[in-house]
């Protein structure tokens, strides 16, 4: 096999046959940085999920996986696919505001050049999903939002219709799907690309702690952060004076802490479980 390029999580093969393997691996990155140490059994839990999530919704969107007859060494975290010509955009959806799309709407009531009424807050439910793509940044920097106008005049109207259609159907799927097991799915990212005979296809990951912010039912609060499946408790740990990292210093982040890194795998993990039903063993 020939190694294409390692990414923040996963590392890209091509077979002799012209097929892609993507292989997760444990690391977990926050703030356009992967940090030291990698967190235990994720990359199998990405891999497990996102397998799950593509059945369900494989009446919605057609996905990039061939097959998981993989070398013993990726078996568990690596997954043959089809080659993708990807779509130049981030597509995010999100039905609930937090992370960067509150910051947006707190400056002036706009969520990538989508007014929201007034009076929301963090956590708040959106009165309906919303298409927020963002651009695709080079590795080191940061993605920009875009609004539905510059997609357009980066991909053309039709492409961008339907772009936001997917999105906003794969998002309506797995929200319903999640809320039946107790958990509130607020955003997701999916990546999409066009196969060879030009259709486009879900690539990637889908639906994980990684590209998704999940919270438990139970404890939605809007008005405050909230407790999350996914990896949200690194980033808050990093931005917290114990970590004694400054952002905006241009200095690589401190190491994870041992209880940090173990409480990381548990939400992980419980994600897992709760959306599929089904107990993770290594």
């Amino acid at each position: 096999m020939k190694h294409l390029h390692s990414g923040k999580v996963r590392d890209l093969y091509e077979t002799d046959d012209g097929l892609l393997l993507m292989v997760a691996s444990d690391r977990i990155s926050a703030f356009d940085y992967v940090l030291e140490p990698g967190i235990p059994d994720k990359g199998e839990i990405l891999t497990r999920l996102s397998l799950w999530w593509f059945d369900q919704l494989k009446d919605v969107v057609p996905n990039h996986v061939v097959s998981t007859d993989v070398p013993a060494e990726f078996a568990g975290r690596g997954v043959l696919c089809r080659r993708l010509d990807m779509v130049p955009v981030e597509c995010v959806a999100r039905g609930y505001l937090t992370g960067g799309g509150l910051l947006e709407y707190r400056a002036d009531g706009v969520v990538s050049g989508v007014r929201l009424p007034p009076g929301l807050d963090n956590g708040s439910r959106l009165p309906e999903p919303i298409f927020t793509p963002s651009t695709k940044a080079p590795t080191g920097l940061h993605d920009e939002p875009m609004t539905f106008d510059q997609v357009v005049g980066e991909v053309g109207a039709e492409v961008a219709d339907r772009l936001r259609q997917i999105t906003l159907d794969v998002y309506t799927r797995g929200a319903e799907i999640a809320l039946e097991r107790g958990i509130i799915l607020a955003d997701t990212k999916i990546e999409l690309g066009w196969d060879a005979d030009g259709v486009l296809t879900l690539g990637d990951e889908i639906l994980t702690p990684d590209s998704s912010r999940f919270w438990p039912q139970e404890l939605w609060e809007p008005g405050r952060p909230q407790p999350s499946f996914d990896k949200q408790y690194v980033r808050d740990w990093l931005v917290s004076p114990e970590s004694g990292w400054d952002r905006n210093s241009g200095e690589a982040p401190p190491p994870l802490p041992e209880k940090v890194v173990e409480r990381t795998r548990q939400r992980y993990v419980e994600a897992y479980e709760q959306l599929t039903g089904s107990a993770f063993r290594s």
